[in-house]
């Protein structure tokens, strides 16, 4: 859903019978997704004609964490890497450094990385199979 309003020219709105045909998701399915992100503050939802859905910031603003987190709540690859004391094997397990190191790892990559850097690469993808954007 952020993928395809990103895409859109700057302050654009899809209905949601649009993104869920071009992203081929179920509508009522789309529905959830878009009021979970509009209570997260990521979209705007509008009524009537000329209504739809929108980003609230622009898409270089919106990371990949900040939806995931919405949707889904926080990204926990491990329940030690957040909380160690919910470990018995706390302050001894050998593989605690690598959890907590993964764990980062993927914060830092997620809250890097904006939906308009997934709309460039889809772009680039598109340009050079000669096609649509992949987005």
């Amino acid at each position: 859903v952020i993928i395809d309003l990103a895409a859109l020219p700057k302050d654009g709105r899809a209905s949601t019978n649009e993104i869920a045909d071009r992203q081929n998701i179920p509508a009522p399915f789309l529905a959830k997704i878009i009021s979970q992100l509009a209570l997260s503050g990521l979209v705007s939802t509008y009524r009537g004609s000329g209504g739809g859905v929108s980003l609230t910031h622009p898409a270089s603003e919106i990371s990949l964490l900040q939806v995931i987190e919405a949707l889904d709540g926080p990204v926990q690859l491990n329940r030690c890497a957040i909380e160690p004391d919910a470990c018995p094997r706390n302050g001894h397990c050998p593989a605690h450094h690598i959890w907590a190191k993964a764990q980062s790892d993927l914060i830092s990559l997620l809250g890097g990385t904006t939906f308009d850097d997934l709309v460039e690469t889809g772009w680039k993808a598109g340009q050079q199979q000669g096609s649509d954007p992949v987005i």
